[in-house]
């Protein structure tokens, strides 16, 4: 208390409403746990300016899972991930 944080939870609810009732409680929407979380998870990276990070990582990932494994020197494979 001493160095004056917040000890309400209105900063908190915000957060809440802003990114999770502003698109989950859309009329006419139904959500399934998995696609409420995977459209959350998007939104909160959005929100954070991290999406172009994530979309690297998220490409280089989706590459080594489908395709790796048909190269045999993966280095040699000029897709710009960087190791």
């Amino acid at each position: 208390m001493q160095k004056g944080y917040p000890i309400g939870t209105g900063v908190i609810e915000g957060a809440c409403r802003y990114l999770i009732k502003d698109r989950m409680d859309i009329t006419g929407a139904r959500w399934g746990l998995d696609g409420a979380e995977a459209i959350l998870k998007l939104r909160s990276i959005n929100k954070s300016n991290d999406f172009e990070d994530y979309w690297k990582f998220h490409l280089k990932q989706e590459f080594e899972r489908n395709y790796a494994s048909k190269y045999q020197n993966i280095e040699q494979i000029a897709l710009g991930f960087s190791s």
